[in-house]
């Protein structure tokens, strides 16, 4: 029977209980490297599943069916991550 991969949501919780036993300090240095370990491997994974599901998100289609790349919203308050058109704006939005 194949085995069932990790969710997202289960590795980081298995990220988050080796970062507790950890800090907790009662842990004998080999299981201590072992767990450090682990947890690098589960921060990597955990990461790169980040870093796809921006890709993924970062991609709109538009009415015609075509993929454009959306731009990432700034913490600028004044653009609402529209790119330089500020809130209200009469701009129109860039056309790619």
């Amino acid at each position: 029977m194949a085995e069932k991969k990790a969710t997202f949501e289960e590795q980081l919780s298995q990220l988050q209980q080796i970062v507790s036993h950890l800090e907790h300090g009662n842990v004998p240095l080999e299981e201590a490297l072992t767990q450090y370990k682990d947890g690098i491997e589960l921060a990597r994974a955990l990461q790169k599943k980040l870093t796809s599901a921006e890709k993924t998100l970062g991609s709109l289609i538009d009415d015609e069916g075509n993929e454009k790349q959306y731009e990432k919203a700034t913490d600028d308050p004044s653009n609402n991550g529209g790119g330089n058109r500020g809130y209200g704006s009469d701009e129109k939005p860039l056309e790619e």
